[in-house]
């Protein structure tokens, strides 16, 4: 399925492509899909191309001299089956500790929402969760597949310091906190692993497309597979998609 996308000057040197408004995974794949095919044949013309739930904010080597033309080289290209554009997605297993000792807004949640701490830990972890983007913080994702059971509108107040491995739910969304940070989102699990290495070339090791699944460990799991990460002992498990 195609798309009507709007084509806008960014700033000298960036074009942007917007898709509907909408968190969507059909939307996702095509815009991933052109993503890749933007990457394969301009290469040499470009810096990045940044993706989000809807768009793509494509950023030139040189500043763009002819802005209709460019747009028409993208519409073309958009044009063309991307039935060869193979996204290469997959489908990580990442744990997670939702003991109350390391999960500071669990139990408050929980009786907030009239569930018990069992019935968190059984939705939370149920869904396969479809990674729409990375931002915010380096190495945040933004996730689509929270079960509606466990929507909650943000703090009022936000928390000051949210420890990094933080697994919180805000609004519709979940996510980890991949680095010490403010934030308003409730607290409810730990996760051990790094999310964000500016050493490496990727700096997350997951990409959007991706599937996640949450799995619950124990707070003994938790420290042993913390410091296996410390290590540099660990490496997460995943399957192709």
């Amino acid at each position: 399925m195609k798309y009507e996308l709007q084509y806008k000057r960014y700033s000298e040197r960036a074009i942007l492509i917007e898709w509907p408004a909408k968190i969507d995974e059909n939307i996702l794949h095509d815009l991933l899909s052109f993503k890749k095919s933007i990457l394969s044949f301009c290469d040499k013309l470009i810096v990045e191309v940044i993706s989000s739930y809807n768009s793509l904010l494509i950023y030139y080597v040189s500043t763009i001299e002819d802005f209709y033309s460019e747009v028409f080289e993208l519409k073309s290209l958009y044009s063309k089956d991307f039935e060869d554009v193979r996204l290469e997605n997959k489908l990580w297993r990442i744990p997670v500790c939702y003991a109350a000792s390391l999960a500071q807004d669990l139990e408050v949640f929980a009786k907030d929402k009239s569930l018990t701490v069992e019935e968190i830990i059984r939705l939370h972890t149920a869904p396969l969760y479809t990674v729409y983007g990375i931002g915010f913080l380096p190495g945040f994702l933004y996730l689509g597949g929270l079960d509606d059971q466990l929507h909650r509108a943000r703090k009022i107040t936000p928390s000051l310091h949210v420890k990094k491995g933080a697994v919180a739910i805000g609004g519709s969304q979940t996510g980890i906190y991949p680095v010490d940070s403010p934030g308003g989102w409730h607290v409810i699990g730990v996760c051990p692993l790094d999310f964000f290495n500016p050493k490496t070339e990727d700096c997350c090791f997951i990409s959007p497309g991706d599937k996640i699944q949450f799995i619950s460990i124990k707070e003994n799991e938790y420290n042993d597979i913390r410091t296996r990460v410390e290590n540099k002992n660990y490496t997460p498990e995943s399957v192709c998609l």
